[in-house]
């Protein structure tokens, strides 16, 4: 499959929601080919379809204060923190044919939420970290007590069978902003490279990992 990694470096949430939906429609069209988007957000809090207001702890003042934009979003999923120092990826593929309905089959929608998965467990590999899935739950977690969230999940395939949203992967994030939020309304610690690796690698290092496991788990399928 032709294939493209477009790095787009530290970009807003509003512009890079917007980016997405063009991409998505290009490739649609046959025009793009399936494309993952490497990036870093300013702060901000985005709520999925299954957002809760009541799991932002900050009032106005307190995210005025840290600079925290907030977004509700069409992704799955509740409330999670995108932040400089959290590598964010958003895959633009076709996953797949829709059903007269225009959905997606279940398990189709649920395999390729594993594939992230197991694509960033692989990533963690690279760097001597084992990660691991949780049944029933999308992201990825460290063997701790109680286990620690170090990539969340929440993604959307459009009526057309393109992918948008995806993952963050904690690389060397502010860790003080997760204080703002119970994530994904789960009260577990979240963790990062920084708090389980010094060094801490890089994250074009990890983008390089990242971008060629991509490439061998998700796109080869």
């Amino acid at each position: 499959m032709n294939f493209e990694i477009l790095d787009l470096g530290v970009i807003d949430y509003e512009t890079a929601w917007k980016l997405q939906d063009l991409y998505a429609a290009q490739i649609a069209e046959g025009t793009r080919p399936p494309t993952l988007l490497l990036l870093e957000h300013p702060h901000v809090y985005t709520f999925g379809r299954k957002g809760n207001a009541d799991n932002l702890l900050w009032n106005e003042s307190q995210l005025k204060e840290r600079g925290i934009s907030t977004y509700w979003v069409d992704r799955g999923g509740d409330v999670t923190y995108h932040g400089p120092g959290q590598l964010v990826g958003y895959p633009l593929i076709p996953l797949g044919r829709l059903n007269q309905d225009n959905r997606l089959p279940e398990t189709d929608y649920v395999g390729y939420i594993r594939k992230l998965e197991e694509m960033l467990i692989r990533v963690l590999g690279q760097f001597g970290v084992t990660g691991m899935q949780r049944p029933g739950k999308s992201g990825v977690w460290i063997q701790k007590h109680p286990p620690a969230k170090i990539a969340a999940i929440g993604v959307k395939v459009d009526v057309k069978g393109i992918t948008r949203h995806g993952f963050a992967l904690n690389v060397n994030p502010d860790m003080s902003y997760w204080e703002g939020i119970i994530p994904c309304g789960l009260t577990e610690p979240v963790i990062s490279l920084a708090d389980l690796l010094d060094p801490v690698p890089s994250m074009d290092e990890v983008k390089a990992n990242l971008g060629e496991i991509f490439r061998q788990v998700i796109v080869s399928v």
